[in-house]
């Protein structure tokens, strides 16, 4: 439930909520930097976390699908400006749920929930630009996803691009705050509508390098998807493509199966130093894109920490207005607020739901069911 006055503000008609971003004295700051008020939207590098919703800490028996250790309001206080998540649809209420993989492996809750979440941030930072990457497991319509933002009472401050293609001409962040368009929002994958544009689709936009990396010298700048442009990163460019970087390494575990790895996050998301690390491979991706990356998207992002690479990237060196976290593993441990796991123990690892999934899907390989 959103404190009162929040619940109020998500009221307000558009026009008073344009005119509180106008107030606000952006000059001051823009996405935590004086420095990036007038800068364009695809000249800085942006924080993403990597499944923003979905947490390991006490509200999910520290599932180790868990890729945060904080939620989503802690991650935008601490500077993170890209959320991704996951939607799926629950099988049981036949609702867009923001779900790990499946529902009934890591749900955290309605889709609407957690943009009114993002909503209720945005309200309390009226000079801040976030960026949310959908990927749509549900196959949900521009439509139906456009009611999602709707019911969240987000739609009135989403950015609508003027171009239907990749451009170099985007907006500054001085120029989205003033115009009350703080939201934009990329879905991988989604057929466009006139109903709902400011919903782009994440492949006309941004290509990325690889994210299925196990070891600290998998990483890659090559791009990878859209599969159109795959090892064609100069064509990606060339089209003015924005470049997202996955930098987060996955654990095998028995039967093939992978989980975020938090036992080396510190040296994967960390500025200088270590094989892997996030400031090796931005300055490396920087080189062969000739300009930094718009995005880099993380698991356990408060590790490292994370935000000194950005920091470094944008030549920040100035930040405020930022919430410090622990930059030490298990930071959210009993923070409550996060993705809420259909049942589980109490115990630290894998859950009964999680050991359920894994013999279905073993039992359905085994069974010739799996196609």
């Amino acid at each position: 439930m959103f404190p009162i006055a929040l619940r109020s503000l998500l009221l307000l008609p558009v026009a008073l909520r344009l005119a509180f971003a106008a107030s606000s004295n952006s000059s001051i700051a823009c996405n935590n930097s004086p420095l990036l008020c007038n800068r364009a939207y695809n000249n800085i590098t942006q924080l993403g976390a990597h499944d923003s919703p979905f947490l390991r800490d006490a509200s999910t028996d520290y599932s180790l699908s868990g890729n945060q250790y904080l939620n989503t309001t802690a991650q935008l206080a601490a500077g993170v400006r890209l959320l991704s998540a996951q939607v799926q649809t629950n099988s049981t209420t036949n609702a867009l749920d923001v779900c790990h993989t499946s529902c009934s492996l890591l749900d955290a809750g309605r889709l609407r929930d957690w943009l009114g979440e993002v909503n209720s941030w945005l309200i309390a930072n009226p000079n801040d630009v976030v960026t949310v990457l959908l990927v749509n497991g549900a196959d949900a319509s521009a439509s139906d996803l456009a009611a999602e933002y709707q019911a969240a009472g987000i739609s009135e401050i989403a950015h609508q691009p003027t171009s239907a293609s990749a451009t170099s001409n985007w907006p500054t962040l001085q120029t989205l705050i003033d115009d009350g368009t703080r939201l934009l929002t990329f879905v991988a994958d989604i057929t466009p509508s006139p109903s709902a544009p400011h919903l782009m689709n994440e492949f006309t936009y941004i290509f990325e390098n690889a994210y299925e990396n196990t070891s600290p010298t998998d990483f890659s700048c090559t791009a990878n998807r859209p599969q159109t442009l795959n090892n064609n990163t100069e064509q990606a460019l060339a089209a003015n493509m924005l470049p997202l970087m996955n930098h987060f390494l996955d654990s095998q575990q028995a039967f093939g199966i992978q989980t975020p790895n938090d036992s080396y996050a510190s040296v994967t998301n960390s500025a200088n130093g270590g094989v892997g690390s996030l400031g090796s491979a931005a300055a490396q991706c920087t080189n062969e894109y000739g300009r930094a990356p718009t995005f880099l998207l993380v698991d356990f992002f408060n590790l490292g920490p994370a935000v000194q690479t950005v920091d470094a990237l944008n030549g920040v060196t100035d930040a405020v207005g930022r919430t410090s976290v622990s930059s030490s593993a298990g930071a959210g441990a009993g923070a409550g607020a996060g993705a809420q796991k259909n049942g589980g123990s109490s115990a630290v690892g894998w859950s009964g739901v999680e050991h359920f999934m894994l013999c279905f899907t073993l039992l359905a390989v085994w069974c010739g069911l799996l196609l």
